[in-house]
């Protein structure tokens, strides 16, 4: 019996995640992906049943890891600063993670995410629901479906990431504040 190595599996989804990126998926291979993980290619199949069993996996285990980041140390905070910390959050994610990020972005308009079910990754981010849901109860917040005011809130951030990455653009104090001001003047009442 072969036991599971984490780190092989780490391995496994940054390969995935470079190959996927400068590649795309129909290009990406489960014996490329071995390859460039160092691993035999039925390493991989100990931990995952197949190529869509694995994308769904790493597409989870990245929002995880995400998710973590933009909300820590947003428990005790009233809504507009949490608001204000999860941003900051979400943009240290994103410049310190580029490769999961733009797999995250790649995932996200493939057709592998219209046969995912995202209930597991929206739990990852139970904590945006709170402070929406204790903005509406200070009455701050719009009273407006949750995906409307998210929508204000993430396109942005992720629109100016791409002119980032692109060399377009930068993340300075100044544009990180603009955006923090725009969200939260976008989904105050």
């Amino acid at each position: 019996m072969r036991y599971k190595d984490n780190n092989k599996k780490e391995a496994i989804y940054q390969a995935t995640i470079l190959l996927l990126n400068r590649d795309g998926f129909s290009s990406t291979s489960m014996s490329k992906i071995a390859k460039h993980a160092g691993v035999s290619a039925s390493t991989i199949y100990i931990y995952f049943e197949n190529k869509d069993d694995m994308l769904k996996k790493l597409y989870l285990d990245t929002k995880q890891k995400m998710s973590t980041q933009m909300f820590s140390d947003t428990t005790d905070s009233d809504a507009k600063t949490g608001l204000a910390k999860v941003i900051r959050n979400y943009i240290d994610y994103i410049v310190n993670n580029k490769d999961a990020f733009l797999f995250l972005q790649q995932f996200t308009n493939s057709p592998y995410m219209s046969e995912f079910d995202d209930q597991e990754a929206s739990n990852y981010f139970m904590r945006m629901y709170q402070i929406v849901k204790s903005g509406r109860q200070e009455g701050t917040f719009k009273d407006v479906d949750n995906d409307i005011l998210f929508a204000y809130i993430e396109p942005p951030i992720t629109e100016l990431a791409k002119r980032y990455f692109r060399g377009e653009s930068s993340f300075t104090e100044e544009r990180i504040e603009a955006l923090i001001r725009l969200a939260w003047s976008a989904i105050k009442k």
